[in-house]
Parts: C-alpha cells; sequence; structure tokens
C-alpha cells in the first residue's frame, strides 16, 4: 500500500512539474513582454524551484531580476546564473545571460568573449540564444552595449531554418535603433508584424521612432500607439508613455492613460499611490496634493516613495508654506537616492533655503550640485542666474556677483551682458578690484565697446580718489578715444562726459596742465554745453595758478595713454586752487540690458 501512494504521489507531482513547464515558461514571458516584471519575476521563481537546473526558466528569472529601470538586481542575478552554470557549463543560454550581466557591469571584453562561447556552444542556430545577445547589445540602458554586434547576430537568427519569431525582429529594430538608424529599425519592426500581425510591441515601438522626432510629428506617432492599443488593449507600455506625452500640457489625458497604467500594473507598480499625487500637483491642487501624499506616506511607512516629500515639498512652496517646504525637502535629500535627485529639486530648495537668512552657505552648495546635475550649459546658466538674481534683490551685490562670475567663467562664449552683471555687481558692492579684473576681460572680449574701458576707469578712480597714481587714466583716455569718433553720441554721453571730466581735474589738480585741462573742457563743452561742471570749468581753469610747467597743448588726436607708475606715488598733491570735482554722486545708472 505506500508503494502504491509513493508511486501516486510521484506520478502526480511528475504532472504538475510537467504541466507547470509546459504552461508557465510562456506566461512569465508573457508577464515580461507586458513589462510585468514583479509578475514575470514570481512564475520563474516558482519554476526554478520546482526544478534548479530549468535553464530556461533561470535565465528568465534572471532577466526578471535585471529588467526593471529602477531596484535592478544585478547581484542576485549574476549568482543565480552562476550558480546554475556550475551544474550545466554547457548552456548556452545562461553563457549568454553572464554576458548580459557583465555588460550591466561594464566588462565590455568579458562579456564579448561570454556571447562568443555561448554562438560556439550552440553552433550560433540556437534563436533563443541570438536574442539573449541581441537583447544584452541594444538595451539603450547599457551604454557600452554594440549595436552593431546586435544586429549581426539577429540578423543570423532570421536565417536560421523555422524562423518565425516576431521577437527577433523587434530587438533588431532596438538595435537600429541604438545606431539612431531609424530606417533599419522601421523595416525591422514591420518584419516583425509581417510574422505577427497582432503584435502590439513593434506598432509601439514604432511609434517611439517618430516620438523622438517631437510634437511635429505627434499625428503620425500617436497613430502607431492607437494601433498598437487596437491590437492589444493590455499592452501596458502604450500607457505609460501617452501618460508622459500628455503630461506636460494636457494633464486631464495625461490622468485618463496614468489610471489605465496603473489599473493593468496591479500589484506590480509599488509607487501607484505616488504617480496618482503627480496628477494632483500637475492639476494645481497643491492642497489636495499634500494630503494625499501625507496618506500615501502613512500608508508605506519606511517604504514611501521618496519622492513623496518632494512633492509635498513643491506644494507647500506653491502654498508659500516656505516653513513646510523646507521640513519636506530635507526629508526628501536624507532618503532619496543622489543619483535621483534633479538640478530642479537642488535649485528648488536653494530658493526655498534663502528664504530663511543664515542658509545662505548651504543653499550655495545645492545651487552647485544643481549645476554639476544639469547637463547643459543654458540649463546652468539658467540655475546660476536664478541665485544671483535673488542676492541682487536682497542688495547683497557681492554674493550677486560671485554667481554672475560663475556664469562668466562657465559659459564658452559669454555675452557683454554676462559679463557687465558680474563687473558692475562687483562694483555695488564695494570691491572696486573685483570689478576691474572683470571689466578687463570685457575690455578683452569687446574691445571697441566703450563700456567696458568706462566701468575700469570708474572702479580705478574708486581706488584711486586723489588721482596720484593715476589708474583711471588709461581708461578713460580709451573711453574717449573710442567714444570722440562715433557720430551719434547719445548713447555713450554719460561714459564720455565722465572721462572728460576726470581728466580735465586730473590735469588741472595733478598734472598741472591748464591747456590740457582747458582742451578736455572744450571737448565737453561741444559734447554738452549745458552741463553745470563744464560751465564751471571754463570759467575757474584760466583763473587757476599752476606751479608745474605747462604741458604742451594737446591737438585734437586722442591722447596717449600714460604708462602707470612702477609704484604709488609718495608725495603729496600740490597746494594752492584747485578745479572743484565734477559732481560723480548722481544715481547709478540702470543694468544694461
Amino acid at each position: 500500500m505506500n508503494k502504491i501512494k509513493a508511486a501516486l504521489f510521484f506520478l502526480t507531482t511528475m504532472l504538475v512539474v510537467n504541466f507547470v513547464n509546459a504552461q508557465s515558461i510562456e506566461d512569465g514571458k508573457k508577464f515580461f513582454y507586458y513589462e510585468k516584471y514583479k509578475s514575470a519575476k514570481g512564475v520563474f521563481e516558482k519554476l526554478v524551484a520546482a526544478n534548479p537546473n530549468n535553464v530556461d526558466a533561470v535565465y528568465w528569472l534572471g532577466q526578471s531580476m535585471i529588467a526593471p529601470d529602477d531596484n535592478k538586481d544585478i547581484a542576485g542575478a549574476k549568482e543565480l546564473y552562476r550558480k546554475t552554470l556550475e551544474a550545466n557549463s554547457n548552456s548556452a543560454l545562461l553563457t549568454a545571460g553572464m554576458g548580459h550581466i557583465e555588460l550591466l557591469e561594464g566588462k565590455t571584453q568579458d562579456a564579448r568573449n561570454r556571447f562568443e562561447t555561448a554562438i560556439s556552444l550552440s553552433q550560433g542556430k540556437n534563436i533563443a540564444v541570438l536574442n539573449a545577445i541581441g537583447a544584452a547589445n541594444s538595451d539603450f540602458n547599457i551604454k557600452n552595449g554594440d549595436g552593431a554586434y546586435a544586429v549581426e547576430k539577429l540578423k543570423l537568427a532570421t536565417t536560421l531554418k523555422g524562423f518565425k519569431d516576431p521577437e527577433t525582429y523587434c530587438l533588431l529594430g532596438d538595435a537600429y535603433r541604438k545606431l539612431a538608424d531609424g530606417g533599419g529599425a522601421l523595416t525591422a519592426y514591420q518584419n516583425a508584424l509581417t510574422i505577427d500581425p497582432k503584435y502590439a510591441r513593434a506598432k509601439y515601438r514604432i511609434g517611439k521612432i517618430y516620438l523622438t522626432q517631437g510634437i511635429t510629428q505627434q499625428d503620425i506617432y500617436m497613430q502607431y500607439f492607437n494601433d498598437a492599443i487596437a491590437l492589444d488593449a493590455n499592452y501596458i507600455p502604450v500607457y505609460y508613455t501617452l501618460y508622459d506625452v500628455y503630461y506636460k500640457y494636457n494633464v486631464v489625458k495625461a490622468g485618463e492613460y496614468l489610471e489605465k497604467y496603473l489599473v493593468l500594473m496591479g500589484e506590480d507598480e509599488p509607487q501607484a499611490c505616488y504617480f496618482r499625487t503627480t496628477i494632483k500637483y500637475a492639476q494645481g491642487l497643491f492642497a489636495e496634493t499634500v494630503t494625499q501624499a501625507e496618506s500615501c506616506i502613512a500608508a508605506a511607512g519606511t517604504t514611501a516613495d521618496p519622492r513623496l516629500y518632494g512633492l509635498i515639498g513643491y506644494a507647500k512652496d506653491k502654498l508659500n508654506d516656505s516653513t513646510g517646504a523646507k521640513s519636506a525637502f530635507e526629508k526628501f535629500f536624507q532618503f532619496q537616492k543622489p543619483e535621483k535627485i534633479g538640478p530642479t529639486d537642488y535649485e528648488t530648495y536653494s530658493r526655498i533655503l534663502l528664504k530663511f537668512p543664515g542658509n545662505e552657505a548651504l543653499a550655495g552648495t545645492y545651487i552647485n550640485k544643481a549645476v554639476e546635475a544639469d547637463s547643459t550649459e543654458a540649463g546652468k546658466v539658467t540655475l546660476l542666474k536664478s541665485v544671483a538674481v535673488k542676492y541682487e534683490a536682497q542688495k547683497n551685490y557681492g554674493e550677486a556677483a560671485n554667481w554672475y562670475k560663475k556664469i562668466v567663467d562657465l559659459k564658452k562664449v559669454p555675452s557683454k551682458t554676462d559679463v557687465f552683471n558680474a563687473g558692475y555687481s562687483y562694483y555695488r558692492s564695494g570691491n572696486p578690484q573685483a570689478s576691474i579684473d572683470v571689466f578687463n576681460i570685457y575690455t578683452q572680449k569687446f574691445p571697441e565697446d566703450v563700456l567696458g574701458f568706462y566701468w575700469v576707469g570708474k572702479a580705478s578712480w574708486v581706488i584711486d580718489t586723489t588721482m596720484t597714481l593715476a589708474m583711471a587714466n588709461p581708461a578713460f583716455e580709451k573711453v574717449i578715444q573710442l567714444g570722440e569718433p562715433m557720430t551719434d553720441k547719445s548713447k555713450i554721453k554719460t561714459q564720455l562726459m565722465t572721462a572728460y571730466k576726470y581728466m580735465i581735474i586730473y590735469d588741472a589738480n595733478i598734472k598741472k596742465d591748464k591747456p590740457g585741462a582747458l582742451d578736455y573742457t572744450d571737448r565737453a563743452f561741444l559734447l554738452d554745453s549745458t552741463d553745470v561742471d563744464v560751465r564751471n570749468y571754463k570759467t575757474s581753469i584760466p583763473k587757476l595758478n599752476m606751479n608745474a610747467t605747462p604741458a604742451k597743448p594737446k591737438t585734437n588726436a586722442p591722447p596717449t595713454p600714460p604708462a602707470p607708475p612702477a609704484k604709488p606715488a609718495t608725495t603729496k598733491p600740490a597746494t594752492g586752487a584747485t578745479v572743484p570735482k565734477a559732481n560723480t554722486t548722481k544715481a547709478a545708472p540702470a543694468k544694461k540690458k
């Protein structure tokens, strides 16, 4: 009797195992096709538990472990393949799978050796093995995958006897896309549909080709996405893509596609609560965003998606709750992985920090992180400028200048405005030497523009208030040299008049050159005969009794800039009658646009 029971038990077990093997490999692959990797993993885990040497199940289990964009278990998949290969060393499929792992680890040559070994073991006649090699090398998330190698091996698969696998052609299309060969990709996807006209993935992939070409191709890619849904209403990836497409300009439509995606994904999407909260935020329902995000966090506990804290921070910032926003962002940065933090996160948090005195240095740290995270020059400049403008609004011109200077240093071709903003901010902050250094950059890049020389002169005059070092002379003489030949002097009148007045005062009080002072006075008078300072000079300079030997009268030619003194002068200005200084306390000019 016991022998009969044992025999029946064995027979029943074998029937169950055979049924699972016959049905569930394809069931698991179907979940994988729909990108329900958690469900796929569950199926393959049961198969492997029933038979650890089921190499097909082991291969697909490993693929399910490394497929998700988030939470890839590369180490776990590698150990799975390694352990199974010990007992199945001639498995071409697992060898190819191990090559996939090595590509993910950046071991390009080791991976290639694995792939070639797998081809040798299968004599190049196993479609599943060639597909595995193609999938690894056409994976968009693997930068060192070889698209051309994938094309070569996948083409080989299509030539094998009895070939009729649409997956191969879809992988071939992916490989062509990786090579930026849209035409080759389109043909491959169309070939997949020739084999299986209901293969929704191929229609979806064609739509993705046109999606990369921008909004001008909207009618085309939407047609293909809708075709994919018509072929298979359960094809999940298309719904997420449509949610993403509409999110920026039609949040209601985006929400509809998101809900379809989440319903089909079920438990395979652990962050469904987060996604539904993003729609609240996108709809401008900021109070509801906070409430729902807090509910999601309470339900998930320690496994809550850190992005929920970020959403609370953004929403509370919109609600003008700076304290709440600051607290939420602190938790976001505490729990989120650094590689998942974007430049906007850093920039927003730094802007919020600036609302709390004493956090300026910390805010600067985060904006620097934002700049590092942004991949574009334009994006980096926007971030730097956002902080500079903030400091400028607070009249903290020194810090504003430092951030404007970072823009100058960052840009390959800084504009006049970029350099001006930095130099002028340093001037307003009371740091004339830094202003001179920046405006010297301006004069080098734009040598025909009066403005740079003017501000070098102004800042130099702040340092050399007595004019005894003649620091501002070369710059102001250059202003005159550039400005006088201009037919329309209306735009540079302020700069030119300031240069004239400086030279009048210098020649009269320091150089004791009455003819020179009068010459500059006459030039200034021609520019603006109503100027009070100039009218006073015309009256007072002829009356001066100058002790120094008069210099030779200047001609109409632009003056030659004097050489700077080797070291600061130590003699005091001569006493006696002096020309009154020009009125230099006028309101600062508006920022250059």
